[in-house]
């Protein structure tokens, strides 16, 4: 049967007779035929809509005239359905136009002051998730301590291989680009005083103390930070993480703490293969902008390499590492409803994990200094 809309008119006075399924397979052609009876009711000032011809009807089709009706009550005119003669349509689309006008006006855009002030008006419920993750994964290292077989130990190499191993390469790359770089800084501004000599020794301090372990822990957390928070999210939303708690396996023993220690045994070595790699950057960029010889770098910097440069950044790595996984593994279990709710917290994850690394960094340094080192 072919969807119809035929308008009868009588002076300002219309009728709407529908005729055919008014359904999702035949949305397409209600809306053309809806549209085209829109059109011919010009100048009329009152309209009803029969029914009575109506083979079905659905959500679909109950939307299209509930639309049609509002938008001719909001041009003057008086729209109604004639409820006798197909009164469950007629109840199907009243409560699509009931819904439609309990709709809350759209909320007018936010202005930047309106948006830090929503940012931070959520900050005491993100630190209340994160201190409460963190409770969680405390209460759970004893208990893992006592029985091993509750923690996914066979997950371990492949976990230190995808954060190790297939991390390399980026965070080496970009370790050595910040060792160009401060090569090049230093030699641009000590040559100024003449020190150009100096220059191994500053690319030693800052990178092996500083900008080593937050170059690293900021590549791993955008890499494997990302990756880890949106596969327990979808597992999560797949429901597999509640099939574990069904089998008696706690999610934060059997997939945060492997995770986790992953984290915290691989950032420290990739960090110190940054540092390798980034006496490279430094040498390239001293060499070729200053008269330093390759021989005469090498010397400098091994000699300025001490015990408490090497292992203040070494130090802080572990800690780094750890804050990743507590961040990614938290944000994947607190991941609710889809796909939208994966990609929203594998990015709350990843800028969290990048937040965190550069406060925790920030106090490492403020209490190496006030120690001495």
């Amino acid at each position: 049967m072919d969807v119809t809309v035929q308008a009868r008119r009588e002076g300002d006075h219309a009728s709407l007779l529908l005729t055919g399924p008014f359904d999702l397979p035949h949305a397409m052609a209600v809306a053309r035929a809806v549209e085209s009876a829109e059109d011919d009711l010009g100048g009329c000032r009152s309209i009803d809509v029969d029914l009575v011809g109506l083979d079905r009807i659905d959500g679909a089709g109950a939307v299209l005239v509930a639309r049609l009706l509002d938008r001719l009550d909001e041009n003057g005119r008086h729209a109604s359905v004639i409820e006798a003669s197909n009164i469950e349509a007629a109840r199907l689309i009243a409560l699509y136009r009931e819904h439609r006008a309990d709709l809350p006006p759209p909320l007018p855009a936010m202005g930047p002051l309106e948006r830090i002030g929503q940012t931070a008006a959520h900050l005491p419920e993100k630190a209340d998730e994160a201190l409460d993750f963190t409770g969680r994964f405390a209460v759970a290292m004893p208990k893992t301590a006592a029985t091993p077989k509750s923690v996914d130990w066979r997950s371990l190499p492949r976990l230190i291989q995808a954060i190790g191993a297939d991390g390399l390469p980026v965070a080496s790359a970009a370790n050595l680009l910040v060792g160009v770089i401060i090569g090049f800084l230093g030699a641009s501004q000590l040559a100024r005083f003449g020190a150009t000599d100096y220059v191994p020794q500053l690319i030693v301090v800052t990178h092996f103390r500083e900008l080593g372990p937050l170059v690293t822990a900021i590549v791993v957390a955008g890499r494997s930070g990302a990756g880890i928070a949106s596969e327990i999210a979808t597992m999560n939303v797949a429901e597999e993480v509640d099939a574990l708690r069904s089998m008696g396996f706690d999610p934060v023993r059997w997939l945060a703490v492997p995770r986790c220690l992953a984290l915290a045994l691989t950032l420290p070595l990739l960090t110190w293969v940054g540092d390798v790699l980034a006496l490279f950057g430094g040498l390239a960029a001293t060499t070729i902008t200053t008269d330093l010889t390759a021989h005469a770098y090498v010397q400098a910097a091994l000699s300025a390499i001490t015990a408490h440069d090497f292992f203040a950044g070494l130090v802080k790595s572990p800690f780094l590492g750890l804050a990743i996984g507590l961040i990614a593994c938290g944000q994947g279990l607190l991941a609710r409803g889809g796909a939208a709710a994966v990609g929203a917290r594998t990015t709350s994850a990843v800028v969290q994990s990048i937040f965190s690394v550069i406060v925790i960094s920030a106090v490492f340094t403020f209490f190496f200094a006030l120690i001495g080192i």
